[in-house]
């Protein structure tokens, strides 16, 4: 994870305006800072899209291609997660540097979309046991300015949610099963992302908490909270991290307080892709190198 160097008075300073509601940049606890969101980014993919959220930069792509169902599950299509840790971020990606950090973030994110309800899966699958979708979902960090898990998220669920997965029928010939692919573009099925988790981190600083921290404000912070959050305020997982410790009392204040900024998080995320989708192709794109 990328971190910054502060003085013992650059700590104070952010610790006490925590404790008095007040941080550095302006924003209550409780605040997130604004995000800029932009599907269909990538050509070459099924579905992709961009988030900034302050100096974090993140870009993903899905692709959907054709497989075997696990033997499990023969029904269902899957999902697979890579997650590239660009060294133009920050120096400590370089070399091996960011492989324990994008298999952190890509273990994460199957557990978040390891319930049943998150993706319908069963509609992936074409032909039980034998094909199904799987959507390549690959994650790369370009630029890191604190709360990588929460900017993951929100670009993951704006990716499927711009994700077109081609129409497919099954044809009997001869005694065998034959796959014929739909030509038209447009005739695609698309992917109910509304029980789609996203991600809300919970700082603990002081004896208060924190909703999107900058890097700043991870150095201060022990501790922190993972919270997985549906559109209706259900949390599917739970996530300790940092070396500092936390007692019952706060668990639970932070899990009441995730729930309460995820509702929020899903329906501006939900209200800017559904004004994006509406101006159809009279949307002018910046793209992920705008």
């Amino acid at each position: 994870m990328a971190s910054v160097v502060l003085s013992e008075a650059e700590k104070v300073y952010i610790v006490h305006g925590v404790q008095e509601d007040l941080r550095v940049d302006g924003r209550g606890c409780e605040d997130y800072r604004c995000a800029e969101i932009e599907t269909d980014v990538v050509s070459n993919t099924s579905g992709s899209a961009r988030v900034k959220l302050g100096h974090t930069d993140i870009l993903v792509g899905v692709k959907a291609e054709m497989g075997t169902p696990k033997l499990e599950k023969p029904d269902e299509g899957y999902l697979e997660f890579f997650v590239d840790c660009s060294a133009n971020a920050t120096p400590e990606f370089e070399g091996r540097g960011g492989e324990e950090l994008g298999a952190e973030i890509a273990n994460t994110l199957y557990r978040v979309f390891s319930t049943e309800s998150s993706v319908d899966l069963k509609s992936l699958c074409i032909n039980p046991r034998e094909h199904c979708w799987v959507l390549y979902v690959d994650v790369l960090l370009l630029e890191c300015g604190g709360n990588l898990f929460d900017a993951i998220s929100l670009a993951v669920k704006a990716a499927l949610f711009n994700t077109r997965i081609p129409k497919v029928r099954v044809l009997e010939v001869e005694g065998s099963k034959e796959i014929e692919l739909s030509d038209d573009p447009y005739d695609c099925i698309r992917l109910n992302v509304d029980d789609v988790p996203c991600i809300v981190t919970l700082s603990k600083i002081g004896y208060r908490h924190v909703v999107d921290a900058t890097l700043q404000e991870e150095a201060c912070s022990l501790a922190s909270l993972l919270l997985a959050v549906t559109s209706k305020g259900a949390l599917t997982s739970v996530k300790k991290m940092g070396k500092g410790s936390l007692d019952p009392e706060s668990i639970f204040e932070m899990m009441e307080t995730g729930r309460r900024v995820g509702k929020s998080l899903h329906a501006a995320l939900q209200k800017t892709l559904d004004e994006e989708e509406s101006l159809g192709t009279s949307r002018q794109k910046v793209g992920f190198l705008g």
